[in-house]
């Protein structure tokens, strides 16, 4: 199961894209539309789906091969047609990750904090990437080598993948909170690349910041109006789902004023609840001719 999550959360780290656009959309279609875990979507449904999106069949069926071979996806008829759906023990992974995407929360400021603090055998340092790489996946920043931070409220999140992943022989979790006379929010700004991860909203709000005006209080409910909802609504997701777990949600006392998480949330949320039901009803309709 290890493996299926890894697929699932890869490219979370700023900058990182080594999933090509096409795998990644199939990943959020699931997410969005496969769900609960379990339900089949039609093959030609998704080849359908994604061509909308501009993607050919062949690279539509790779990103399904790759995800099946993963564990991520499992053969099972939607109907009398062949089709595809997420694991089952992936439904507890994908609940708490919606929690993160679409309900982010903050920390208070006198919330405690936890630090994960590792140690690896050089002989061993796959585990030390994995350890690594999984902190930065769900947003903890680096006090120093071999201890990261963020809110406690990333403990459960945190536990779960060292199970996972059976690392538990090298690593320790404490619960703290800062005492003395540091700056918290210099120190913040160093454990954090506060830098790159405000560039990731900006570009989120760019890309998606001025289709507020068109979409806020749209009415019409014709199919090419559903048909366009599904073609925002569906990369913006996958733009934005990564953000909430590179940001832990620190408390606004200790970021940089102005900063571009506040104003790209208020845009996800605003077109969030525009075009998700536009956006369902146009897959639904796909799904019933195609089925």
């Amino acid at each position: 199961m290890s493996s299926a999550i890894d697929e699932i959360i890869a490219g979370r780290e700023p900058g990182g894209h080594e999933q090509p656009a096409h795998h990644r959309y199939v990943v959020t279609v699931f997410g969005l539309y496969g769900r609960p875990s379990g339900k089949a979507i039609p093959v030609a449904v998704l080849v359908r789906l994604l061509s909308e999106l501009g993607y050919e069949p062949t690279s539509v069926r790779s990103s399904i091969s790759r995800l099946k071979k993963k564990g991520v996806l499992i053969s099972r008829k939607a109907g009398s047609a062949s089709g595809y759906a997420l694991s089952d023990e992936l439904e507890p992974h994908m609940l708490a990750g919606d929690e993160r995407i679409f309900s982010p929360r903050t920390a208070g400021i006198a919330d405690p904090w936890l630090l994960v603090s590792y140690s690896v055998p050089e002989s061993e340092r796959k585990n030390r990437h994995k350890i690594r790489a999984g902190l930065a996946r769900m947003g903890f920043g680096n006090v120093a080598p071999g201890l990261g931070i963020a809110p406690v409220r990333a403990q459960a999140e945190a536990l779960e993948y060292i199970r996972e992943h059976d690392l538990w022989p090298y690593v320790d979790f404490f619960v703290s909170e800062p005492v003395g006379f540091g700056d918290l929010r210099l120190k913040v700004a160093q454990w954090w690349n506060l830098d790159a991860l405000e560039g990731e909203y900006l570009s989120f709000v760019q890309a998606f910041g001025a289709l507020n005006e068109r979409w806020l209080g749209y009415v019409r409910e014709d199919p090419e109006t559903l048909r366009e909802a599904f073609k925002v609504y569906v990369p913006m997701v996958t733009q934005w789902r990564r953000l909430p777990f590179l940001d832990p949600g620190l408390p606004p006392e200790l970021l940089p004023a102005e900063w571009q998480g506040i104003a790209a949330r208020r845009v996800f949320s605003d077109l969030h609840r525009v075009l998700k039901p536009l956006s369902a009803r146009y897959v639904e309709e796909v799904i019933r001719t195609l089925s």
